[in-house]
């Protein structure tokens, strides 16, 4: 068991990643973008403590749920807790989508092992800060064109960020 500070979760979303998806909302981020869609996540002593085993026992008994997300605040500024949530949600047949301020570059350039160890447990990334002066309401999954959604099985697999094609108007 793993402790985590959230905000708070979602239990039902079609709007955080592909298909219908368990959303956890982490607490604390260090990025404060202008216009932010979750700025009560950005205090780092506010939301509560939960124990991810709690999360997947709670996420497990939805047997309609293609994944789980993990958004914030700023997941990377909890890496550890969240890698050992996600892989115990892979056995679970699902799959995980994490949203952070950082680009894939940034979080690489890391060389933190636990940042490293949730990398390699995400399916997705959606990365980048969210810029107000970019923002565009027809992307699917974010927030300003800047933002990618990164398919990370296809990047490990091809040595190269691999950016999702989605079909926007």
């Amino acid at each position: 068991m793993a402790s985590l500070r959230i905000s708070g979760v979602v239990p039902e979303s079609i709007v955080d990643g592909k298909g219908i998806r368990y959303v956890i909302f982490t607490q604390g981020c260090p990025h404060h973008c202008p216009g932010c869609h979750n700025p009560q996540t950005h205090d780092f002593e506010g939301g509560y403590l939960v124990d991810t085993d709690g999360l997947l026992k709670e996420l497990r008994q939805n047997p309609l749920l293609k994944g789980v997300t993990f958004s914030g605040g700023e997941p990377f500024c909890q890496p550890a807790p969240l890698a050992e949530l996600a892989r115990k949600i892979h056995e679970s047949g699902l799959d995980v989508t994490v949203y952070t301020g950082y680009t894939y570059e940034q979080l690489l350039e890391q060389h933190n092992p636990d940042t490293d160890a949730l990398l390699q447990q995400a399916d997705v990334l959606i990365d980048g800060r969210y810029e107000q002066d970019k923002r565009d309401l027809t992307l699917h999954f974010r927030g300003s064109s800047n933002q990618r959604v990164i398919d990370l099985n296809r990047t490990r697999a091809e040595g190269r960020v691999v950016v999702e094609q989605l079909d926007e108007e």
